[in-house]
């Protein structure tokens, strides 16, 4: 009790000398991608981004992404304003989206508004990863891009809703594409199957990252998640009988030797 208490007042001039020193450090546009493809009688405009949170003891709640696009007079014929999840501590939040345009654009911008910010209650440790295993991707006839997979949920509390946005990148690492998709009820230390489809890739992909993160633009959820603690998710039970005779060696304090 005396080490826990010990370890929560750390955090908590940890993150007070943050605040008081300079304060959370502003969300970073790390990469980011566009790409215009003919729809129907229109266009569609895709695009994907990665925001980056270089504060440990800080979320990201409530910033929103902000994607125009203008055509060749240079008169703007996109212009939308999408929600993020909440940016994890001291992580990236990978995001994606796409809208329609009657007029070709021939120049996409993607900024975005500044984040509120909101202390965590706990070490930065307990907010774990959602793992991410068993991705492929495949190539489609149509040049899109397919990757399927599967999420684990790490907490001992079920995960309502992840979004899942996969990221493609070519031989050089540079981001060419990415789309986002969404996974209901994982359970506890369970794993739940994804699949996305990625338009408007600029180039060929040769690595695919995947990312997930807790659904909603507040760190709620999340916080929710990580006091109710984690499950162990590589503990493996022994299928072989055990020996009959120990077959260890004793202690090394043992003289009865």
């Amino acid at each position: 009790m005396t080490v826990a208490l010990a370890l929560a007042a750390l955090a908590m001039a940890s993150c007070a000398r943050e605040d008081k020193q300079e304060g959370p450090q502003p969300l970073a546009l790390k990469e980011q991608v566009s790409s215009i493809v003919r729809s129907g009688a229109g266009y569609a405009v895709t695009w994907a981004g990665v925001l980056s949170n270089p504060n440990r003891w800080h979320f990201g709640e409530n910033a929103v992404a902000v994607i125009t696009a203008v055509d060749a007079a240079g008169k703007e014929v996109v212009h939308l304003e999408q929600p993020l999840d909440a940016v994890p501590p001291g992580r990236p939040l990978a995001f994606s989206g796409q809208a329609p345009s009657s007029a070709q654009p021939v120049r996409v911008k993607i900024d975005y508004r500044p984040a509120s910010w909101r202390s965590i209650p706990r070490a930065p440790s307990a907010f774990l990863k959602f793992p991410i295993s068993d991705v492929r991707t495949d190539k489609l006839t149509n040049g899109s891009y397919l990757v399927t997979g599967y999420v684990v949920n790490p907490f001992r509390k079920p995960a309502a809703a992840l979004a899942v946005t996969a990221l493609l990148r070519d031989a050089a690492g540079k981001l060419v594409g990415g789309a986002t998709s969404y996974v209901d009820d994982v359970r506890p230390g369970g794993k739940r199957r994804f699949v996305i489809t990625v338009d408007g890739v600029r180039g060929t992909a040769g690595a695919t990252d995947v990312q997930a993160t807790t659904w909603g633009s507040t760190a709620k959820t999340y916080e929710d998640l990580a006091q109710a603690g984690a499950v162990s998710l590589h503990t493996i039970p022994p299928t072989t009988e055990p020996f009959d005779k120990d077959r260890g060696y004793p202690p090394p304090n043992d003289r009865r030797q």
